[in-house]
């Protein structure tokens, strides 16, 4: 029997136009009163999640999956945290320096960029906290004097250099970080135990849950571990070809109701109206 329930938020819970619709809200509900535990995990930062999870009307007590697993709060508090070192961001942002993109960097409940443009501007829309704009020496020197360091850099820009900026990064920090995109435009770095299939695992076992009576749908690269982690891992009719191959499960669209529907099928459900 199935316990809990991992979803992805863009892409997979999220219809394009970032809604949810009412029947898998109320499908979700069912499920929350039926003591299954429904849990977020999102790439975005906790203040991103917070209006979708407040909305679906899942249990205050459930933990937030944020960036990617790097950042997990519980009731308001954080629960776990890991960091890329100042090195490191130094590093990687160097590397990237050379290519047309722009990064973004998340502390929390807090995000930073080097520049303010069309990129973090629409990021901005679904954040609630104003980004900072400095130079990455001002930044790295305000960090480092608050004892933090960012639990995830974005980079942002076009396909074609997303997937060159991927292939540069891992061949220098392959092993040492966790490099992957969350759409065709965005390209996570993490540290190595900053993953959502690392952030599953943790918050399943403080539940008392094993991965068998584990499900959890997404829909892109930084999915993949999760979904194979999961006693039952789907991936969204949305997602690319490789990702559907590591599923056991295929389910709809994100703008189908695909979530609705894998839902009342692995818990025998009515369907929702």
């Amino acid at each position: 029997m199935y316990k809990a329930v991992f979803l992805d938020m863009d892409g997979t819970l999220l219809r394009s136009d970032h809604s949810v619709s009412e029947a898998t809200k109320a499908t979700i509900r069912t499920l929350t009163y039926r003591g299954i535990q429904v849990v977020l995990v999102s790439a975005r930062p906790v203040n991103a999640v917070l209006p979708t999870f407040r909305e679906i009307g899942i249990a205050e007590s459930a933990p937030i999956i944020s960036l990617n697993g790097s950042y997990i709060v519980e009731r308001g508090q954080p629960i776990f945290q890991v960091q890329i070192d100042l090195r490191t961001v130094v590093g990687v942002a160097d590397q990237v320096r050379p290519f047309k993109a722009t990064i973004a960097y998340y502390l929390q409940r807090e995000w930073y960029s080097e520049v303010r443009d069309g990129w973090t501007d629409h990021e901005q829309k679904i954040m609630d906290v104003p980004i900072k704009v400095a130079p990455l020496t001002e930044l790295v020197k305000e960090w480092s004097a608050r004892n933090i360091a960012p639990n995830k850099m974005m980079v942002m820009s076009e396909p074609p250099a997303i997937r060159q900026i991927q292939q540069h990064l891992r061949t220098i920090y392959d092993g040492r970080l966790n490099i992957y995109p969350s759409k065709a435009t965005y390209l996570e770095v993490m540290d190595r135990a900053g993953s959502k299939s690392n952030a599953v695992r943790l918050v399943s076992e403080r539940m008392g849950i094993v991965p068998a009576e584990v499900i959890a749908m997404g829909d892109n690269y930084n999915d993949i571990e999760m979904i194979r982690f999961a006693g039952m891992g789907v991936a969204m009719g949305n997602a690319p070809d490789d990702i559907k191959a590591q599923a056991k499960y295929v389910t709809d669209t994100n703008n189908n109701d695909g979530v609705r529907k894998a839902l009342e099928r692995f818990f025998q459900l009515e369907p929702a109206r």
